[in-house]
């Protein structure tokens, strides 16, 4: 079995080598997004909790995300039954669960999460949403360090 390869000039990254296999199908775009469908998941650096979602359609066009439990351990939304019927998701199925994180240069304990728009991905199908949460509890702009904004 052959594997197809997509080449892709990026700014973040240079030239980006990424097996189709390994493409991450967005089932509906990221609002504000609409032309980005495509997109591969691409590590900070070996050992940080930090990924990058890299657009396929788009080289200059990237986001920062973290899986949440990173920051808050009792991040367990409801997901929208919408969003399950939208990837297949059964009970048993493996998925990946990100929020895009937002860290203003030079500050980084000002880096904001945003919980109200997690990124879901089933891991078999390699389908993805962002789920738009009704909840209040979980925040466009959740503060991650709470203590020292305050300090």
């Amino acid at each position: 079995m052959t594997s197809t390869m997509i080449s892709l000039e990026t700014r973040r990254f240079g030239t980006l080598q990424v097996e189709e296999a390994d493409v991450i199908h967005l089932a509906e775009p990221m609002i504000g997004f609409e032309n980005q469908t495509r997109f591969v998941i691409i590590e900070h650096k070996p050992g940080s909790v930090f990924r990058w979602f890299q657009s396929l359609d788009n080289g200059d066009l990237a986001f920062l995300m973290v899986d949440p439990a990173q920051y808050v351990p009792d991040y367990a939304p409801e997901m929208p039954s919408k969003a399950v019927k939208r990837l297949g998701l059964a009970q048993e199925t493996p998925r990946l669960v990100y929020t895009i994180a937002n860290i203003p240069s030079g500050h980084p304990e000002k880096m904001t999460l945003n919980l109200a728009g997690p990124i879901v991905i089933n891991a078999e199908n390699r389908q993805a949403v962002q789920v738009i949460l009704e909840d209040l509890a979980y925040p466009t702009r959740h503060q991650v360090f709470a203590d020292s904004a305050a300090a």
